[in-house]
């Protein structure tokens, strides 16, 4: 059985920079976890979480962003995941400011010790000097075994201005591997998403695909529209390899936790001129990363100048990639997946 995870689930993006930033995302926080079901107990869990997590950017980088979005899972039960980001002094000794009781800005020092007690499931990136990154996640009951063979982390943001994102992103899960797709509907706004939210519709139709066929599939349904770049690759278990195929400008990447490697797209528009469509292979073995990014990020990125990033979740990955590397002239895309070690 497949299951799709997709941009198609809203993504709550919130910058902190005051005090009435907190305010916002903890009533945000509210909303999706009723829009969700969540009982009291996990509603409340939820509010600590946003809260804390927004009020330590203020006290210690004095700006960042929180994002709320249901959960990049293949598990069919409802849950929030919560992205903490910011490009503030850092943290030496990790450990030390989890402690409760611990601070360095003068108050209780009980809001990182929180935000890993009342998450389900927590991780957290940072070097002194290079901001922290914190990812939490909520589930509405009980923590429920993940069927997905990947971790999946990803991140869109829209041209300042907009409400559409342009950009999208899709992963399918099934026994044999996993399928990642991300696109870039050309211009922004509105019409853009279109594009993307169809190229998502191409993988939902064709979950196991090699992806020659998916690109394929997405070139007849786009065909009404303004059309993308688009990229698929197909994570193969039983290989140990990825296969990819690209038209246009989404860069993919694998990175195995030594050596990255790029894979190769041809020039085109998925839906209007799409004349070659080739497929690549490398090797894919557990615990290596793929990563697709749209045009809007910078490509130069090194995860070799982030010490242990790689390791963390693909949340945390895709959260300091779109903080550095945005361009902020289109919309942005960042998906990261983990070939899970067991």
């Amino acid at each position: 059985m497949e299951t799709l995870i997709s941009s198609k689930s809203p993504q709550l993006n919130f910058r902190i920079s005051h005090a009435s930033d907190v305010a916002a995302v903890r009533r945000a926080g509210q909303k999706l976890a009723d829009a969700l079901g969540f009982d009291d107990v996990k509603a409340g869990r939820l509010a600590i979480v946003v809260t804390e997590a927004a009020t330590n950017i203020l006290k210690h980088a004095g700006d960042g962003t929180v994002t709320i979005m249901r959960t990049q899972s293949g598990v069919t039960m409802a849950g929030v995941d919560v992205v903490a980001v910011d490009n503030g002094p850092g943290m030496a000794d990790l450990e030390f400011s989890l402690r409760d009781g611990v601070s360095t800005a003068g108050t209780a020092g009980t809001g990182l010790g929180a935000l890993r007690r009342q998450a389900d499931e927590f991780d957290v990136w940072t070097r002194p000097g290079r901001g922290a990154a914190f990812f939490m996640r909520i589930w509405q009951g009980a923590t429920p075994p993940e069927p997905c063979g990947v971790e999946v982390g990803a991140l869109c943001l829209p041209l300042a201005g907009e409400d559409a994102c342009g950009d999208g992103w899709a992963v399918s899960c099934d026994k044999g591997g996993a399928t990642l797709l991300g696109a870039d509907g050309l211009g922004h706004g509105p019409e853009a998403a279109k594009a993307a939210v169809g190229a998502i519709q191409a993988l939902d139709k064709r979950p196991a695909a090699a992806p020659a066929e998916v690109l394929q599939t997405a070139h007849e349904l786009l065909r009404i529209t303004r059309g993308a770049a688009l990229a698929v690759a197909r994570i193969d278990y039983e290989g140990d390899d990825v296969r990819f195929a690209g038209i246009g400008n989404v860069a993919a990447t694998v990175y195995d936790g030594t050596a990255r490697r790029a894979l190769v797209s041809h020039n085109g528009i998925v839906g209007h001129n799409m004349r070659k469509v080739q497929e690549f292979t490398a090797p894919f073995p557990r615990g290596a990363l793929c990563v697709l990014t749209s045009d809007g990020i910078q490509t130069q990125w090194d995860l070799g100048d982030y010490p242990g990033l790689a390791a963390r979740a693909p949340a945390l990955v895709a959260a300091v990639l779109m903080r550095d590397y945005i361009r902020r002239r289109d919309d942005a895309m960042v998906l990261v997946a983990r070939r899970r070690t067991s």
